[in-house]
Parts: C-alpha cells; structure tokens; sequence
C-alpha cells in the first residue's frame, strides 16, 4: 500500500493586487506574487507559513 503524500498545492489570492496563485504547501523558499511581487509564503522547514488568503486546497 502506497502513502499518499502529505503536502498539497493550495489556491491563495494576493492582498495587495487581488491576483489569484496556485502555490505549493511546502514551498523550500520564499513564495512571491507573479503581478505585484508581495510575498505569499514563506519557507519554515516544514510547512509554508502562508500570508494570503486561501482560497481552495487542491487534491
């Protein structure tokens, strides 16, 4: 039987300019907006600590 993994991509939209962004949960570094460059997320080790809003976790 195989593990399913434990980390998913999650749909955030930016603060700053509004621009919705499919980032990866565990992101290894600082995650950016591709329209304004606001960070979205931040690497801690583990799990990104995310400061935008999430709009939907993807399977």
């Amino acid at each position: 039987m195989m593990q399913l993994p434990k980390s998913k991509f999650i749909k955030v939209r930016c603060s700053k300019c509004k621009n919705e962004q499919i980032i990866f949960g565990s992101a290894s570094s600082a995650v950016s907006c591709l329209v304004c460059n606001k960070d979205l997320a931040h690497a801690t080790g583990g799990k990104a600590r995310i400061s935008a809003r999430v709009l939907e976790v993807l399977e």
